[in-house]
């Protein structure tokens, strides 16, 4: 248990640190880099059974289609956001992060819908287990990008212009 819990964080940061030292829109090669290792660090950290695996990865790969879409989206909201954040308005502020809290419900919203689609074809504890893997990635993935989101300055503090 403990060495697959190393495998998972090790690999996991391993591929976050070398994505980080990328030149090029460096938000959407992390999210590219991690979609494509996703289901290689789910597959080594859950374990499943050859028959549980049959059923398991059709099902997966849709709920991952479904999600894709959402997190290009939120992609698009931070790298709008990183390249305006100095001359943002109170409005387009606003706006965007409306839309990041959409993104996040649907977000929600596709897993609670997955979780009984799930739970039909592994126990309770597996179904768990994957979401909790589910959930370090995706931790990682916003503790990276929160290193990389500048935080909006207070008018009081922000340049002249």
């Amino acid at each position: 248990m403990s060495h697959s819990r190393f495998s998972f964080v090790s690999a996991l940061f391993l591929v976050v640190s070398g994505v980080a030292a990328a030149q090029q829109s460096e938000q959407s090669i992390l999210i590219d880099t991690l979609r494509a290792n996703r289901k290689a660090f789910v597959a080594v950290n859950l374990d499943l059974a050859p028959e549980q695996g049959k059923n398991f990865w059709p099902l997966y790969d849709k709920y991952q289609a479904e999600l894709n879409p959402i997190q290009d989206r939120v992609v698009k909201l931070v790298e709008e956001y990183t390249a305006n954040f100095h001359d943002l308005t109170d409005d387009r502020a606003l706006h965007l992060m409306e839309e990041y809290l959409v993104a996040d419900a649907d977000r929600a919203q596709v897993r609670r819908g997955y979780l009984p689609q799930f739970a039909k074809i592994l126990p309770g504890r597996t179904v768990a287990r994957f979401f909790q893997i589910e959930n370090k990635m995706d931790a990682v993935l916003r503790y990276e990008l929160a290193g990389r989101i500048p935080v909006i300055e207070d008018k009081a503090a922000a340049p002249a212009k």
